[in-house]
Formats: C-alpha cells, structure tokens, sequence
C-alpha cells in the first residue's frame, strides 16, 4: 500500500479536488483470476468504484484481471509478500499451506444456498474462526463472495449417489476427488481447458467444471446431455484478503468502507449469479438437457458421505478442526444435520 500525504493548504485542496488532480491518500493493488469482462470482474470492478467514491477520493484501488501479475495460485503469497496488497482468488488454493482453508473456500456437500453460508460467515462463528487462520500467514480476511451452486454434468443420469458408481469425470484436485472416489466414481485431474475435448472424445463421462451458466457458455451441454441444477455438492467462495501489515495500517473508517463494500459486492454477485444461471437453465433444457435436482434426503445422504471425509482433514490441523467444527455445529442449528 502507497500511504500518500498531502501537504497543501485547505484552499489549493478544494481547487485541486474539484479537478480531480488530487491524490489519493491510500494507493492499494489486488488482483483477481476472474477477467474483466467477465460478470465476477465487473461486480469486483463496481465494489472498488464504490470504495473510491465512499472514501471521497482517499483510497485508489488498482486491479489486476486475470491472474496478470502472478499465477492464480500465487495471488495469496503475492500479498504476504509485499509484491500486491490483496488477494481476490479462493482460499481453497491455499490447502498446501493448511488443509483448513478448504472449509473456507468450499465445504463439499455442505450448505445448499449461499445464503446459508453466509449466515454461517457473519453470523454462525466462521469469521471469527477463519480470521486467526489467516492472521497466522500474514492475512486479513475482509469478506466472501459466492456465485452460487456449481453443476454436475454428464453423459449418462445423475439422478442420485448410486448413479456416481464408476462414473468417470473430470475432478479438481483435493478433498473433492477423495470423496467421489470413495463414492464408486472415477475422478480424473485435468486442466478446465481441457473438459470439452474429453467429453467429446469419450475420455470421461462427465465434468465438474463450474456453474451451469459457465457450462453451457463452453458448450458441454452439446456433448453433455444431464446435469445436476441447482448444485448441491460444490459451491465455492472467493475471498478477499489483504496483507494484514496494510491492513492494520488503514483507518477505521476506511476499513468499514471496505467491509461495507464486500458485502454488497457479495450480495450483487449472488444476486447476478442466480439469474444468469437461471436463463443458462432453461438454454440448457430447451437444448434437450434433463436436470437433475436432488432432494433433501439425497442430499443428507451426500452430506452425510461427506461429513466422514470433513472430519478426517480436520484431524489434520487445529485449524481446521476449528472450523470443520464450526461448520457441523451452524449446520446443526438450520437444521442441515440433524446428529
């Protein structure tokens, strides 16, 4: 962060204000995996307009869009390191680092809305749980934005977990492939680039690769006639995070306009999400595709599978015995387990 001081007389600031020639007190850079054209990259381009204008001028905040200084993976080391301000990827990359930042990027089979695990950030204990895990690696976590439910998509029914037995897909690494396989299935790591050519030439069955609307934008759903809608097993939050020597370096007042604009940002982008993917939907349908939405006791039963696999990471560090533990305990109070 560029901390910029001012030094002229009250007159020549309104003179220079009113041009817009006067300089910003607090200069930050973030940056995002998401491009600027993309509905994330211009939601996040809106929050950081809302910053500058609620901070009246003092704070400048310059993005980068695509992952344009360093890897997507590298985002969060950029900002420890001085070399950024903040990160606007997913925690769920940092799992190499501590397994617990996979229970603030995605609780596979966890919550079925966003909106629940919202609640569970702001009013169910996991901000207050997360944040010592992100002070530990020189962090601040200022907030969660979350597109919404991620589809299943495939060439064969998916209508239930007994249909996952020997399905062979296209999986992200991590605690997600620990548990299709467990499950009956074939999770195969590959490159998102690289699901179309798969699909088309038979390699795999199906894909988790992302949202239905981004699905059908690639196409899968010529090749890919079934797919789960609305999600349930994925739904991955980004976050922003700043280096917490800057953060700590910023006034109060500048850090509300920043959790306020977060929460907003967070808001709009459900919001724009869901209706995106509600259009993307009904494309899909009309294109001969068969939605599946599993109900709630084939949802129980997926959660439950997962919970299993939840608990056995969680044993792996404090951290994210805290907040595996914090999550099964809110999950409990909405009534997402009963037990």
């Amino acid at each position: 962060m560029t901390l910029k001081r001012n030094l002229v007389g009250p007159f020549m600031a309104t003179i220079l204000g009113a041009t817009g020639a006067f300089a910003a007190d607090y200069e930050l850079s973030i940056q995002t995996h998401f491009s600027a054209e993309s509905l994330k990259g211009k939601n996040v381009q809106s929050m950081m307009d809302d910053v500058e204008r609620m901070s009246g001028g003092r704070v400048d905040v310059e993005m980068f869009y695509s992952a344009s200084l360093v890897k997507a993976t590298e985002t969060f080391d950029a900002a420890v390191n001085g070399v950024i301000d903040g990160d606007m990827t997913g925690a769920a990359y940092q799992t190499g680092k501590d397994p617990a930042f996979q229970f603030v990027g995605d609780i596979l089979g966890g919550y079925d809305t966003p909106w629940e695990m919202y609640s569970w950030f702001y009013y169910g204990g996991g901000l207050e749980a997360a944040q010592p895990l992100y002070h530990k690696h020189g962090m601040h976590v200022v907030g969660w934005w979350i597109s919404g439910q991620e589809s299943l998509s495939s060439t064969s029914p998916l209508a239930g977990v007994e249909d996952f037995k020997d399905w062979k897909f296209r999986s992200p690494p991590g605690i997600q492939t620990e548990i299709f396989a467990e499950l009956g299935a074939s999770p195969i790591v590959m490159d998102f680039g690289e699901v179309f050519t798969a699909l088309e030439t038979k390699i795999i069955d199906g894909a988790d690769a992302s949202n239905i609307a981004t699905n059908t934008e690639i196409g899968l759903y010529d090749i890919a006639k079934h797919a789960t809608y609305p999600g349930f097993h994925s739904m991955p939050a980004d976050h922003l995070a700043i280096n917490k020597d800057v953060w700590d370096g910023l006034p109060a007042d500048i850090q509300a306009i920043f959790e306020v604009a977060m929460e907003k940002m967070a808001f709009r982008e459900t919001l724009s999400h869901q209706v995106e993917m509600g259009i993307a939907a009904e494309k899909a349908k009309a294109n001969g595709v068969t939605l599946y939405n599993w109900n709630a006791e084939q949802r129980e039963a997926f959660r439950t599978f997962s919970r299993g696999k939840w608990e056995e990471w969680g044993a792996k560090t404090p951290e994210a015995g805290e907040l595996v533990n914090s999550h099964i305990s809110f999950m409990k109070t909405i009534g997402l387990i009963t037990q």
